[in-house]
């Protein structure tokens, strides 16, 4: 987001923060009633032009969201859309993006209430695991011809009992709402974004073996003091880089792979 479309995402993290501070706020209940904002802003375009109109005055938007939604939504997630309906927008989308991010941080926030945030974070990385190893089930989850009932129904019977209510929630709501975006994308932002939770960065960690807990504790402390962040490990197996580790952290990769020493062997004696 660029200009005051950014601007007007901190505010309403901010207000968002501020609210969910209150233990009296249903977490879960405000991120359905987002994101049923978003998936409304999503299909009527003409309205999503209407609320983000800079030649309307703010008071004017925010009455608009009153009439529309008042006795449709709750009235803290009325409070919220209304007065991010007041910020100024650079793009009309850029509304609807803000609205889904504070959804999936709403159901974070009733994660981390409940003490399973760190569950979330694990479940939501070997989930993406799973889908970039089944080609069957990643087309199952992004077939267009398949309705959004049928799609859910799918991921219940997979998740259901094996992931945390909040893990099911998101995913379910990320392939039922794609908003033009790859389930990879998607999954991705959600890791990060339960990530930032804690203020902490994500590293997906690539070794031919399991690490053990104190490997694992010393290259968490490695990263973190060399990030001046605390960081979280995404673990994953590949026989294929035969030994050492790969560290991915943003775009940032630390390879200390024998695969990778080995493919930097050859291109020099090639060269």
């Amino acid at each position: 987001m660029n200009g005051a479309s950014r601007e007007a995402l901190a505010a309403a993290r901010e207000r968002l923060d501020a609210l969910t501070d209150n233990t009296a706020v249903d977490a879960g209940a405000l991120a359905d009633e987002l994101a049923g904002v978003t998936d409304l802003l999503d299909r009527e375009v003409s309205l999503r032009r209407v609320l983000t109109d800079p030649a309307q005055s703010g008071t004017a938007k925010a009455d608009l969201v009153r009439r529309l939604l008042d006795g449709q939504i709750g009235g803290e997630a009325l409070d919220l859309v209304s007065g991010m309906v007041r910020s100024r927008w650079s793009r009309s989308r850029d509304l609807a993006d803000t609205l889904e991010e504070l959804s999936h941080s709403a159901d974070l926030v009733a994660a981390e209430r409940a003490g399973s945030l760190d569950d979330v974070e694990d479940e939501l990385f070997r989930f993406a695991r799973i889908v970039a190893s089944s080609t069957e089930l990643r087309s199952a989850l992004t077939d267009r011809r398949a309705g959004r009932d049928a799609k859910a129904e799918l991921l219940r019977r997979l998740l259901g009992g094996r992931a945390d209510a909040v893990t099911e929630r998101l995913i379910v709501r990320l392939v039922s709402q794609p908003r033009g975006r790859s389930l990879e994308a998607g999954l991705d932002a959600l890791s990060k974004l339960a990530a930032a939770r804690r203020g902490r960065l994500v590293a997906v960690v690539t070794s031919a073996v399991p690490l053990s807990d104190a490997q694992r504790d010393r290259l968490g402390a490695a990263l973190a003091s060399l990030y001046g962040h605390q960081i979280h490990l995404n673990m994953d197996v590949d026989p294929e880089v035969v030994g050492g580790v790969r560290v991915r952290i943003g775009d940032e990769v630390i390879d200390g792979t024998v695969s990778e020493r080995l493919a930097e062997a050859s291109r020099r004696m090639t060269n």
